[in-house]
């Protein structure tokens, strides 16, 4: 689960890290009183942190959105207004959003910095090492991906023995490699051990402050950030669900989550329903192989019932772009003649019109097979992955030049 800057900056701001003070100015029934509220929200800023210089930030679930006209700094009460009023309501287009665009619903109007130097800081878990890892490099403000191909020796690693957790050394050392002073040290030691215990207490699987600026007073502030969550621990924070915005999300991935289905819509035109996601990242693999591209990542889980796979099935079809479905299904919990089930039912429903290709293994595999066979549906079975994969590219390619 994502959440947006501003809620991010909260969550940071309660476990003590250093933050702009800012005020949120959300779309309304009447666009016209937008600038009204904006320059309200920016008079109350000035009163309360004595500062004329204002940044208004399109609030969504993707970066590079000063790049796209999503950031702006005023100087000016008239210059907010204009900002907030020029946002909400736009659709930004980034590298992360997609040609697509996402459209804005909230801005967050910020004190404005007085920045001295800028600084990237990660937080993620390193699968590998099975510990979690703070990343720092000198470059901050720029694509972290950018500087790791071009100079990857400016991003500094520390990795956290999680039976020790955050010690003062792995603070200098961070510090150190951030060209810091000592006096600034001394703080930073503080603002990373804040960062990490914010990390592991609110179960993320991301946090990202880029930049992280040094003040001309010295002062280490988070001047953006974004944070991922462990979808799996969220059922310990009923805090952080209640932030989850879903303007935007997919209405495919808002379905999937009431059935506690694991999807992800991609751009392709083979949608994919598999139990397991080794299975399902093997099965988009292939896919690709053989010339085809998936549209979604979709995990049944190793245990559905007909209705949870009826429900999959449905939220598949539900993409206009699906030109034929691949069904890959391994039977051990999971038994083939339920999968069967479920994929008649919901074809039934929906007067399914694309070509299905079923490929299934496992468990009561020939009484699945059965009844897929006598339902009286136009359904391709596979022998195997490969042959599944040939088929349902080869479907979907006839389909799609038919469109």
């Amino acid at each position: 689960m994502n959440i947006h800057e501003y809620q991010a900056k909260q969550l940071l701001k309660k476990f003590g890290v250093r933050v702009p003070e800012g005020r949120l100015v959300e779309e309304g029934s009447d666009p016209k009183d937008i600038p009204a509220r904006a320059e309200k929200a920016a008079q109350d800023l000035a009163k309360s942190q004595g500062n004329a210089v204002w940044v208004v930030k399109a609030q969504i679930h993707a970066g590079g959105r000063g790049k796209a006209g999503g950031v702006k700094v005023c100087k000016d009460l008239s210059g907010v207004k204009a900002a907030a009023g020029e946002i909400i309501g736009k659709t930004l287009v980034t590298p992360q959003t997609g040609a697509h665009g996402k459209k804005v619903h909230k801005v967050w109007i910020e004190e404005g910095s007085d920045i001295a130097r800028e600084f990237y800081l990660g937080v993620v878990i390193d699968r590998a090492l099975s510990q979690v890892v703070m990343m720092a490099s000198t470059e901050g403000g720029m694509e972290i991906e950018e500087v790791a191909a071009k100079s990857p020796e400016k991003i500094i690693k520390v990795a956290i023995d999680p039976t020790l957790g955050f010690m003062p050394f792995h603070g200098r050392k961070l510090a150190k490699a951030l060209e810091l002073s000592p006096e600034q040290t001394k703080e930073a030691i503080g603002f990373f051990k804040n960062i990490y215990r914010c990390f592991i207490e609110a179960d993320c699987s991301l946090i990202e402050i880029n930049p992280l600026i040094l003040t001309r007073k010295g002062n280490l502030v988070a001047l953006d950030a974004k944070f991922n969550f462990d979808d799996n621990a969220l059922f310990r924070h009923p805090e952080i669900v209640e932030m989850r915005d879903l303007q935007e999300e997919n209405p495919q991935d808002i379905e999937a989550s009431k059935y506690d289905l694991a999807y992800i819509a991609l751009d392709g035109t083979i949608g994919c329903l598999v139990n397991g996601a080794g299975l399902a990242m093997s099965t988009m693999d292939i896919i690709k192989l053989h010339g085809g591209e998936p549209a979604n990542f979709l995990d049944v889980g190793g245990s559905a019932s007909k209705e949870k796979v009826a429900h999959a099935f449905k939220i598949i079809l539900k993409d206009p772009h699906v030109k034929a479905i691949l069904i890959n299904i391994f039977g051990g919990i999971m038994k083939c003649d339920v999968i069967a089930e479920g994929v008649i039912e919901a074809a039934r429903d929906l007067a399914l019109q694309v070509p299905l290709v079923v490929r299934l293994e496992g468990t009561n595999v020939d009484r699945g097979k059965q009844i897929l066979a006598s339902s009286g549906l136009k359904i391709t079975p596979a022998d195997d992955l490969t042959d599944a994969a040939k088929k349902v590219v080869a479907a979907a390619t006839k389909n799609f030049n038919r469109s």
